[in-house]
């Protein structure tokens, strides 16, 4: 037998791994992730429908069609990299902000890389418009700075609107009419009711992305003094700002069957709604950041199915 003190006992090693370095992501994938690349469905779908119309009317033009698509895609994008500026130099984005990774506060990019694309991304997109501009005249212009505009005044200047409860009021407008009837009028070179009541579906979508992404965010744009409509009026306001925008969508094809305006067939975009039940009970229940971000994409899809049928019924 040995006694207690027969053996030394020697302190136990222990191994450990050494902590995983989180991948550095590709430089393609990190401006992809920096352009939001995601919620660019916002900009394409109302564009999608605008087609619709105008070829359902015999009046499609193809140059024009995909120079409103480019444009369209240009002006979100400048806008998305005008945020993320603005909100990083405003302070509302931090690299503890819960949700979604943030290229700026990670030092993946730098402010002066994504103000330069941000200024290249608008840069594209007037030169895209003077195509347009020599087609439709000086409507365009004006559609097209009142866009960028828009987009740069959303987080940045003096006063930014997105800090004052009005970015649904901007992106039903931009995101909705303006873009579906701007793609009609460029195609047609003129214009009646149908694109701009049409538009109001995508726009009510649009305000449905926004209201999940300001939903994700509350806490974080409520510390940083960014006064969203959540963060004004709470998560209950939100949540129905949600619900309210996808059930008025799937709702507005039947003005246009009731108006005469269009057959049954588009009530097939009014099959978005039920479409949508497991987007609304994620929204509804869930306070985690990360889900909420997964609901954000979700909506997006929305989107894109609600364009898609939209644009079907019309034309068949």
């Amino acid at each position: 037998m040995t006694g207690p003190h027969s053996q030394t006992r020697q302190p136990a090693c222990t191994v450990r791994a050494p902590a995983a370095t989180p991948a550095i992501p590709s430089p393609l994938a990190i401006w992809l992730y920096a352009a939001r690349v995601r919620t660019l469905p916002a900009s394409v779908a109302p564009v999608v429908m605008g087609i619709a119309l105008a070829a359902g009317d015999g009046t499609a033009h193809a140059a024009s069609a995909l120079a409103a698509l480019l444009g369209a895609l240009l002006i979100q994008i400048g806008t998305n990299f005008a945020n993320d500026y603005s909100d990083f130099a405003n302070g509302v984005d931090h690299v503890t902000a819960g949700g979604r990774r943030r290229v700026l506060p990670e030092g993946l990019l730098t402010p002066r890389q994504v103000l330069a694309a941000t200024v290249l991304s608008f840069a594209l997109a007037v030169l895209i418009g003077l195509f347009l501009v020599a087609r439709a005249g000086w409507p365009i212009v004006i559609v097209g700075l009142a866009s960028i505009l828009a987009g740069v005044l959303y987080t940045g200047g003096p006063a930014p609107y997105g800090y004052r409860g009005l970015g649904e009021v901007f992106v039903l407008i931009f995101f909705g009419p303006v873009a579906v009837a701007g793609t009609y009028y460029v195609q047609a070179l003129t214009l009646d009711w149908r694109p701009i009541v049409a538009g109001l579906g995508p726009g009510l979508l649009s305000v449905a992305i926004l209201a999940v992404n300001n939903l994700r965010d509350i806490e974080n744009d409520r510390a940083r003094g960014k006064r969203t409509l959540a963060v004004m009026l709470g998560r209950g306001f939100a949540r129905a700002e949600i619900v309210t925008a996808l059930v008025l969508a799937a709702t507005l094809p039947a003005s246009f069957v009731l108006a005469g305006a269009a057959g049954p067939a588009l009530f097939a975009a009014s099959l978005m709604l039920p479409a949508a039940l497991p987007t609304l009970r994620l929204v509804l229940t869930s306070n985690d950041g990360a889900a909420l971000d997964a609901g954000v994409a979700r909506t997006g899809k929305l989107l894109v199915l609600y364009a898609g049928l939209f644009s079907l019924g019309w034309l068949f």
